[in-house]
C-alpha cells in the first residue's frame, strides 16, 4: 500500500503536478489563443463593449495570470518568496472560479428580467462565495533547497467546503434559468433557438462544472498529502472558466447576429440596449398614435446588424397615414417631433 505521507511519495507527487501543470497552461493557452479574436473585437473599438463583459475578462485573464504564476512557482531555479507566489496563485485562480459563476448568474438575472425576488438572493450568494473564496491563506508553501517551491500544507476542510459551495449556486442558478425559460416556452408554446441555446450552454456549464468540481472535493476530503490534495483544483478552475467563457461568447455572438429577444410581453431579453444597461420589459416597442388619440403598442424582436436605419431609432410614432411624426431613442426623455419622411411603417398587421 502507497504510504502518501512518506517524503519520497510526496517528492514523486510534486513532479506529476508540476508536468500536469504544465499541460493544463498549454490548453488553456491553446484556448485563449483561438478565442483571442472575440477579445480582439471589443479592444480594437469594432464592436461596443458592454458591462457584464467586465467579469468575461476578469475571469478569463485572471485565470492566465494564476497559471503563469504556477509555472514560475514550478520553474524558478533560485530562492524566492514561495508563500507570496502561492498566496497570488491562490487569490488570481480562485477569483477566476468565482467570476465564472457570475457569468453564469448574470445570464439568470438577465432572463428574470432583473426581477429583485431573483437578483437579491444572487447577489447574496455571491457575495458569500466570495467571502469563502477570499477566506486567507489556504495552503503554505516553503523554498527547499534543490527542490524549489513546494506546497507543505493546505487546508482542506475550507477549500472543500468552498468548492461544495460553488456546486451547489451553480446548481441553483442552473435551476432558476432552466425555471423561467420553461416557462417562457410554454406560455409562448414555442421552445426557440435562443431558449434553446441558453438553456443548453447552462446545462453543459453545471455539468463540466460539477464534475470538475467534485473531483477537486474528493482528492480535498481524501487528504492524502499536501500536493495530492490540491491537485485537481487547477484543472477545476479550467474547466469553469473555459465554458463559462465560452458561453458568454457564443451568447454574444448570436444576439449581435440575430434575433436578441424571445417570449411574449411577460418575456425578457438577454440583449442590452445602448447605454449598457439591461433592457427591462424584454421587447423594444414600436407605437402608433392616431388622431383620435388611440394608443396603440407593438412587440417586435430587435434588429440584426446592417438592417438598423442610420439613426437608429429605437422608438418610432407614425400618423394615421403611415407617416413618421415622432422618433426618439430608448435613452431619451425629451421626444422632439421630426418631419415626416418616406419611411414606410412596418406591417402593423
Amino acid at each position: 500500500m502507497v504510504d502518501w505521507k512518506s517524503p519520497q511519495e510526496i517528492a514523486n507527487d510534486g513532479a506529476a503536478f508540476g508536468k500536469f501543470m504544465h499541460v493544463l497552461l498549454g490548453l488553456y493557452i491553446w484556448e485563449f489563443v483561438t478565442s483571442f479574436p472575440f477579445d480582439w473585437q471589443f479592444i480594437s473599438g469594432k464592436k461596443r463593449f458592454k458591462w457584464p463583459l467586465i467579469f468575461y475578462f476578469a475571469g478569463r485573464y485572471f485565470l492566465l495570470f494564476a497559471l503563469v504564476g504556477i509555472a514560475i512557482a514550478l520553474n524558478v531555479t533560485k530562492p524566492v518568496n514561495c508563500q507570496a507566489l502561492y498566496t497570488y496563485n491562490q487569490v488570481f485562480g480562485n477569483a477566476s472560479i468565482g467570476l465564472a459563476s457570475i457569468n453564469l448568474s448574470l445570464r439568470t438575472m438577465a432572463v428574470w428580467s432583473q426581477s429583485w425576488r431573483v437578483v437579491v438572493p444572487l447577489v447574496l450568494l455571491i457575495l458569500g462565495q466570495w467571502a469563502m473564496l477570499l477566506q486567507g491563506i489556504l495552503l503554505n508553501a516553503e523554498w527547499i533547497p534543490g527542490e524549489g517551491c513546494a506546497i507543505t500544507k493546505t487546508k482542506n476542510k475550507m477549500l472543500a467546503a468552498t468548492f461544495i459551495y460553488t456546486m451547489c449556486f451553480d446548481f441553483f442558478v442552473l435551476v432558476m434559468a432552466g425555471y423561467k425559460l420553461g416557462i417562457t416556452s410554454v406560455q409562448t408554446k414555442n421552445r426557440s433557438r435562443i431558449v434553446r441555446l441558453i438553456f443548453h450552454d447552462g446545462l453543459i456549464y453545471f455539468i463540466v462544472a460539477f464534475v470538475s468540481n467534485a473531483i477537486a472535493t474528493s482528492f480535498m476530503m481524501a487528504n492524502l498529502n499536501p500536493v495530492m490534495s490540491i491537485i485537481a483544483n487547477v484543472p477545476a478552475a479550467i474547466a469553469s472558466t473555459i465554458v463559462a467563457c465560452r458561453a458568454v461568447r457564443r451568447l454574444t455572438n448570436y444576439t449581435s447576429d440575430g434575433a436578441q429577444v424571445f417570449g411574449t410581453t411577460q418575456a425578457s431579453t438577454l440583449a442590452f440596449n445602448k447605454s449598457g444597461r439591461f433592457s427591462r420589459g424584454g421587447m423594444l416597442s414600436m407605437s402608433e398614435r392616431k388622431p383620435e388619440g388611440v394608443h396603440v403598442q407593438m412587440e417586435t424582436f430587435a434588429a440584426a446588424p446592417g438592417e438598423v436605419s442610420p439613426s437608429d431609432l429605437s422608438y418610432i410614432q407614425y400618423d394615421a397615414a403611415g407617416r413618421i411624426i415622432h422618433a426618439c431613442d430608448v435613452d431619451t426623455l425629451d421626444l422632439e417631433a421630426n418631419s415626416p419622411n418616406e419611411l414606410k411603417p412596418p406591417n402593423l398587421s
